[in-house]
């Protein structure tokens, strides 16, 4: 099963739906366990996943937005863990290939180990002191000049996929400097290890670990880009995050439905999904994925079609897609479980877990306050 010989994204979809019911086996156990699913990572990259969205001149498949958006939904289907954790690494790939961030020699020789390797990659942003990178502060984590290239030390946490990564973009303050940037950091070298601390109410397979740097001594040429805190780019590819989440719920949905035609107490006639107020809750939830699949497909769609300067104009559509198909992945599994009953609440359903990992992406950037401040922002613009 080559994804990288596919022509088509049906080829695709049709591949993964033969990959990802071995992770919808084991999605229960890891999280109990809380453990990294290092099963599904490795049928990923024997697949040739990771390469997809490389740019074609780098020898990946160089797949579009919307495209990746609907793998990216159907292995969350499965398991949100590990929909999410994979794509990070498939929505960075894209954006750096695409805007051409780094040098070129340097995205060059990762693309190469993706493609031929199945190598990942993920940012390393998150610390204590300054929550989320988004929000602008300084990372205390700091790269030294050297002689000979940069030293870094820090410690990082919500290091997701720290567990499987081959490398880490890790942001840094400049020592005796205003400048922050971003530096290449390999798995393998001295000072790098990771601390595994990850113990979650949701999303508990994603190993979302504490990476650790000692004095790590890296090549000039891992400094990899400059940049400030709290001022980003529109980024069409972390709607892999509103799709990793509809992709939830969209499990939950289909469980209860299922549960709802095949549940039948013997105070009534035939099961409960011929009830009034079940077919409402049904409904209801349907509504919302329906119009949350159509709004998110609808920007992912215009972005794959747009050039850089329009794409930049997109900022607040990519924020309020994130935010309604979030929001209505939470309302959606509430319902689900709610058409469940107290069923949802016992181990032996899948609901519970649904219920946990679908509000993590509450907490995934961009966080709701600043997209409804951006919105209100526009609204404005238009008035002046």
């Amino acid at each position: 099963m080559d994804l990288a010989a596919c022509q088509t994204q049906q080829e695709r979809l049709e591949i993964l739906s033969k990959i990802t019911p071995a992770f919808k086996e084991r999605a229960a156990g890891h999280d109990r366990a809380g453990t990294f699913p290092h099963e599904n990572f490795k049928a990923l990259r024997e697949a040739n996943y990771p390469g997809l969205t490389v740019p074609k001149k780098y020898g990946g498949q160089g797949i579009g937005l919307a495209d990746m958006l609907e793998l990216q939904e159907t292995i969350a289907k499965a398991d949100g863990s590990t929909g999410l954790a994979i794509g990070w690494h498939m929505g960075l790939a894209m954006q750096l290939g695409e805007n051409e961030t780094w040098d070129e020699n340097t995205y060059a020789a990762v693309a190469r180990d993706i493609v031929e390797n199945g190598a990942l990659l993920n940012g390393a942003a998150s610390e204590p002191a300054t929550g989320s990178p988004t929000r602008g502060g300084r990372p205390e984590t700091t790269a030294t000049k050297m002689e000979t290239g940069w030293a870094i030390s820090g410690r990082k946490t919500f290091t997701t996929l720290a567990p499987t990564l081959d490398y880490f973009i890790v942001s840094a303050g400049i020592a005796n400097s205003d400048e922050v940037g971003n530096f290449l950091v390999h798995y393998s070298l001295p000072g790098v290890s990771v601390d595994h601390t990850w113990d979650a109410l949701g999303m508990r397979a994603t190993g979302s670990d504490d990476l650790v740097l000692e004095n790590v001594q890296l090549k000039e040429a891992d400094y990899v880009q400059t940049f400030k805190p709290g001022q980003k780019e529109a980024a069409g590819w972390l709607l892999h995050i509103p799709a990793c989440y509809l992709g939830i719920a969209e499990a939950a949905l289909d469980y209860s439905a299922n549960y709802a035609q095949n549940y039948s107490p013997n105070s009534i006639e035939g099961t409960i999904a011929d009830l009034p107020n079940i077919k409402q809750k049904i409904g209801e939830a349907e509504l919302m994925r329906q119009r949350s699949r159509h709004f998110l497909y609808s920007i992912a769609n215009k972005w794959d079609r747009s050039d850089q300067e329009t794409r930049q104009q997109m900022k607040t559509e990519l924020g309020a897609a994130k935010h309604v198909a979030v929001n209505d992945a939470v309302d959606i599994v509430d319902l689900a479980m709610r058409v469940a009953g107290a069923k949802s609440l016992q181990p032996d359903t899948p609901l519970g877990r649904y219920y946990r990992d679908v509000r993590a992406g509450l907490h995934n950037p961009p966080m709701d306050d600043m997209t409804i401040m951006q919105l209100a922002g526009d609204v404005y613009g238009r008035n002046e």
